[in-house]
């Protein structure tokens, strides 16, 4: 019988030699599908723009995972598809209007609309699955320190926050 939980974490970056950023909200779920596999492990993690999260995806992607014990899938989806939708770390506010009448009515999604990140992984034990993770998630804190430090659309993002941040002073 296949078991199923979910789990919804605030995740933080500290890029070298910058002080810490939320990053948002982590979407975690854990299920059982897979007998040879039983082990796994979903994450979604929502990102600015679409040009952010193909990004990332590209960077993470050209690593292959060491293990044959460990296999790794990642894609793109709206937040409406993933499972950081209406997670309990205020993913809504990502959203338009705060996230009251979101999706759309013909069920499709537009490219620029593929914000999240989801990343599936299925191992043969947790201790396998534990050591991966571990692995992505160093990987994602360089991939979102060089996106903080040397992106364009973050950097002007920032400059807008300390502009306002000095209005409001």
């Amino acid at each position: 019988m296949a078991t199923e939980r979910s789990i919804h974490i605030a995740a933080t970056v500290s890029p070298p030699h910058a002080s810490s950023h939320v990053l948002g909200c982590v979407a975690v779920k854990v299920a059982m599908l897979d007998p040879d596999f039983p082990c796994s492990l979903v994450i979604s993690i929502p990102l600015p723009t679409h040009r952010l999260a193909s990004s990332a995806l590209r960077a993470l992607q050209v690593d292959a995972e060491l293990s044959p014990l460990v296999r790794r899938s990642f894609s793109l989806v709206s937040l409406y598809e993933s499972d950081a939708y209406g997670a309990d770390c205020s993913a809504d506010a990502h959203l338009p209007n705060g996230g009251a009448s979101v999706g759309r009515s013909n069920g499709e999604t537009s490219l620029e609309e593929k914000t999240v990140l989801r990343t599936e992984y299925k191992a043969t034990t947790n201790r396998m699955l534990r050591v991966s993770v571990n692995g992505f998630f160093e990987s994602m804190g360089v991939v979102l320190g060089v996106m903080q430090e040397l992106d364009v659309d973050v950097l002007a993002e920032e400059r807008k926050l300390a502009q306002s941040q000095i209005q409001d002073a």
